[in-house]
């Protein structure tokens, strides 16, 4: 049997894991559809570009400040996970306009929800 606080480790890590893995995914799928889109066309396909670069990179660092030893403190992680929940779901709702950009908005949204739960294990 396992103590309250080893069931909430196993959960931290499980959330955080979780939570890295789904900015990995978004951060990729950003990327790609980022990458799919030329430089210099109509303004709304370069809101796309910007959008998917950005919330690549933001997906990126947020992956990075929960795999690798970092000096953030539980304040630095938080706002980390709510500055990717926001460029997440601000990319999103841009995706769901483009045809074929479901699967993008999909994985932006996963990981929106991956962070929202990490910041509530964080409590």
């Amino acid at each position: 049997m396992t103590s309250t606080s080893q069931q909430e480790l196993i959960r931290f890590l499980e959330d955080r894991f979780a939570c890295a893995q789904a900015c990995t995914e978004c951060a990729r799928a950003c990327a790609l559809r980022a990458s799919l889109v030329d430089p210099g066309g109509t303004e709304e396909q370069e809101l796309v570009r910007r959008k998917g670069i950005m919330c690549a990179e933001v997906c990126d660092a947020t992956c990075r400040v929960l795999s690798e030893q970092n000096t953030l403190d539980e304040s630095g992680i938080r706002i980390q996970l709510e500055w990717c929940r926001t460029v997440c779901l601000e990319s999103a709702r841009v995706f769901d306009g483009q045809p074929g950009a479901e699967e993008t908005a999909d994985a932006c949204r996963a990981c929106a929800r991956a962070c929202t739960e990490f910041l509530q294990t964080l409590g």
